[in-house]
């Protein structure tokens, strides 16, 4: 028996760290989500920690799984990903300002008043 790890069992031991990672964050988003009070804080809770988490269990998978075709699918998730959340958050922050939802108090500089 060899006294050290292959590079193969490096890469499974990082990808089940990775996913670790990933399932945390993901949870503390939900989290954030169910206890932050007002929709700013909550659309913030709902991108920001929550992607990084998918981009951690996806790149934890990616080690664990190695396939080329498993890794475009990883890729194009990762995308998707990347390319539809701060968009959802940028209609979901002017929707909830539109309708009067956003204490404007607390905003540091409101670029949307004089419109």
């Amino acid at each position: 028996m060899s006294a050290g790890l292959s590079a193969g069992g490096v890469a499974d031991w990082a990808g089940g760290i990775l996913l670790l990672a990933g399932a945390l964050l993901s949870l503390v988003a939900g989290i954030g989500l169910v206890r932050f009070p007002d929709t700013l804080d909550r659309m913030h809770a709902a991108t920001k920690p929550q992607v990084l988490g998918v981009l951690l269990l996806l790149a934890g998978l990616a080690l664990r799984l190695r396939t080329p075709s498993d890794l475009g699918m990883l890729a194009l998730v990762a995308l998707f990903q990347l390319s539809t959340a701060p968009v959802a958050a940028q209609m979901i922050g002017r929707a909830a300002y539109r309708s009067g939802r956003v204490d404007r108090t607390l905003l540091d500089v409101d670029e949307l008043a004089g419109r």
